[in-house]
């Protein structure tokens, strides 16, 4: 059971301040905090304590194990547009008094618009658990070699790879204002990666699942069996594939997944920083027609337990459902608390950051297409020839401009109204602007990823959802290897 903020608070105060080593007391903490954010717009002090391990193994020896901890702080100061930050490896007196010091410095006084104190979160979104003591490093190496055997049993299987990881961060939010946020959050995954040799032929094939929870909700036989066989199909049917064709063409993208196109290519052009700087290819069309009238596109951090949610934002702000794109008329940005203030908008509690050493910024948590109306079926029999997508690995956009390029994983022919060939190197290719609009047929069969999302931006990382119902594009350009 999740608890109350109040027991929170109480929890994150005995671990940053009243450990037998801990070098500063709150109450010399919060009156460095009033001294760096004296006649300041915004800011706080991010206090961190973050374990994290992993275990992996290939070819059925466990090739690398590792455990890790990090505690430190990051203090902001925001005046205007200007920001002065400064963090260190540690929390203490000394530290933070210096942190002031490079603060004040960095960012004096000249701003005007006193950002208000974010709201108290209402709900937990997952367990405060540390899902680190719950299973111990000889049941994960187990685990992993019982995957191992499993994959195994098909003679075509060369290799197997499969590692575990899990994380658990404790966070503490300190405002001028005297508002303390603390938050504790859980994240694991599970990946498994096989490759098949058939007839002098070899191919991958590769399944991840995560999620904010503890290691039961991947560590079970079905869950781990139905991960391997999902890595084994992939694998198989990357066996059969032939080269992709060259050429524009309608495209289908298929549900779940296939939602990291709409994030790449989409939702780091609605972040509030790249519109208020005016170097989205969304900027100044906001409650303007910008998609097809069946997309509706949503940013929600408040689904329980999922990889990209957060009970608070690290600012502090708790996460919310943000209505980007409606009926394909956009609506709004994703803000953290400057570029709301800035912009005069509201906040939506996606100011994230990777970790103590950075500043925050804004960020997707769970970026979504909505559903529509239409069935699968009905959109592969309207293709004449064309694409259909569903698996995509590595991708990259131009935030300006919009332009993209996602390479698919797993993707087959339409031919005539059905799926037929599997084929291999199909790299889509188009501008994300442009693609909204050829957004022919919206699915009623939403889906959300398994848990593997990771997004950059700026140097920093930080893990995110996605999730779509099938759509069909009416064309995009592919790039292959077909002659």
């Amino acid at each position: 059971m999740t608890q109350s903020p109040e027991i929170s608070l109480t929890q994150s105060d005995r671990l940053f301040f009243e450990q037998a080593d801990s070098k500063i007391g709150r109450a010399e903490a919060e009156r460095h905090v009033a001294q760096a954010l004296a006649g300041r717009d915004d800011g706080e002090l991010f206090l961190e304590y973050r374990e994290s391990e992993q275990i992996a193994l290939d070819d059925g020896r466990i090739r690398n194990a590792g455990f890790d901890t990090a505690l430190g702080f990051g203090l902001r100061a925001v005046s205007g547009d200007v920001t002065g930050y400064a963090h260190a490896g540690e929390i203490s007196d000394a530290a933070i008094k210096r942190a002031v010091s490079t603060v004040s410095a960095a960012a004096s006084n000249q701003g005007g618009l006193v950002g208000e104190p974010p709201a108290a979160a209402k709900t937990r979104l997952y367990t405060e658990v540390n899902p680190l003591q719950a299973m111990s490093l000889a049941q994960r190496s187990a685990l992993l070699s019982a995957i191992d055997a499993y994959a195994r049993r098909d003679r075509r299987v060369v290799q197997v790879t499969a590692s575990m990881f899990g994380e658990w961060q404790a966070v503490q939010i300190m405002r001028a204002d005297g508002v303390r946020v603390a938050d504790f959050r859980p994240l694991v995954r599970l990946n498994v990666a096989v490759v098949m040799e058939s007839n002098g032929r070899r191919e991958t094939g590769s399944h991840g699942m995560g999620g904010r929870f503890d290691y039961s909700h991947v560590s079970s036989e079905t869950i781990w069996k139905a991960a391997v066989d999902e890595a084994m199909r992939q694998a198989s049917v990357n066996l059969d594939s032939r080269p992709a064709p060259a050429g524009e063409m309608p495209v289908v993208l298929g549900a779940g997944w296939p939602g990291i196109l709409l994030h790449e290519a989409i939702g780091h052009g609605l972040e509030g920083d790249f519109n208020r700087k005016k170097t989205s290819a969304f900027a100044g069309l906001l409650n303007q027609r910008i998609a097809s009238d069946g997309v509706t596109v949503v940013d929600d951090g408040t689904i329980p337990d999922r990889r990209g949610s957060l009970t608070v934002d690290d600012e502090g702000t708790p996460t919310g459902r943000t209505v980007l794109i409606e009926s394909g008329i956009l609506r709004g940005f994703l803000q953290d608390r400057m570029n709301a203030r800035l912009m005069g908008m509201a906040v939506t509690g996606n100011g994230r950051r990777q970790s103590y050493a950075h500043a925050p910024m804004p960020r997707m948590t769970n970026t979504i297409m909505l559903d529509g109306q239409h069935h699968r079926d009905e959109m592969i029999q309207s293709v004449k020839r064309g694409l259909y997508a569903v698996g995509f690995g590595g991708g990259q956009v131009d935030i300006t401009s919009g332009k993209f390029v996602f390479s698919a994983t797993e993707a087959y022919l339409i031919e005539d109204g059905k799926i037929t060939a599997p084929v291999k190197g199909a790299t889509l290719i188009g501008n994300g602007p442009d693609a909204l609009t050829k957004v022919e047929m919206v699915g009623n069969d939403l889906a959300l990823d398994p848990g593997i999302g990771t997004c950059g931006k700026n140097g920093q990382g930080v893990p995110v959802g996605v999730g779509q119902p099938t759509i069909k594009l009416q064309s995009l350009t592919i790039g292959g290897t077909a002659h």
